[in-house]
């Protein structure tokens, strides 16, 4: 099995700095910067969550727009060399769920991320910590991203938490004690 170069994944509740500290993470690595997103806007607070977002990172970062094959986006885009910020996992898997059965993109992307030669930082978020949803599709929903934050921690050389905008490393660097 390969070792990938460095995957640090960054989870925290809505509005939580989670994104801020994933552009700080990606800010450690040299080399080109590449912006894997998976939201779609679909309306105007969306749209202006992405403008958002865009204006925060500023010039220097180029954009991949992949709602759904983000395997695949990986995969073109690992030079090496270029560092990958992925934004975010909870809408890519809810993208999946409208289209059917998450769980085969979910190992592909566990798959990719051990292959991975540049650095890849991905952000999702953190939903297992309130009540218990009051229909099946949202429970499904919390269900299918807690196993898949769970295969991604598991992946990752560093995992951190965003609370109220501060950081806690819960995964140290390998070779860190």
């Amino acid at each position: 099995m390969e070792t990938a170069q460095h995957i640090i994944m960054v989870t925290g509740g809505a509005r939580s700095g989670k994104s801020a500290l994933a552009e700080s993470m990606a800010s450690r690595f040299s080399g080109p910067r590449v912006y894997i997103a998976t939201a779609e806007a679909w309306d105007d607070e969306m749209t202006q969550r992405i403008r958002l977002h865009q204006d925060r990172r500023g010039e220097g970062w180029q954009t991949i727009e992949e709602p759904v094959d983000l395997p695949g986006a990986l995969q073109r885009s690992d030079d090496g060399q270029t560092v990958r910020l992925v934004d975010c996992l909870t809408l890519w898997l809810s993208n999946l769920l409208a289209a059917g059965d998450p769980a085969p993109h979910i190992r592909a992307l566990g798959d990719v991320l051990r292959k991975q030669r540049g650095p890849v930082v991905l952000v999702t978020n953190e939903l297992g910590l309130g009540i218990v949803p009051d229909n099946a599709l949202a429970r499904r929903f919390r269900d299918e991203h807690g196993w898949m934050n769970q295969a991604v921690a598991g992946i990752a050389d560093e995992v951190w938490i965003s609370v109220s905008g501060l950081p806690l490393q819960l995964k140290p660097q390998r070779g860190t004690p």
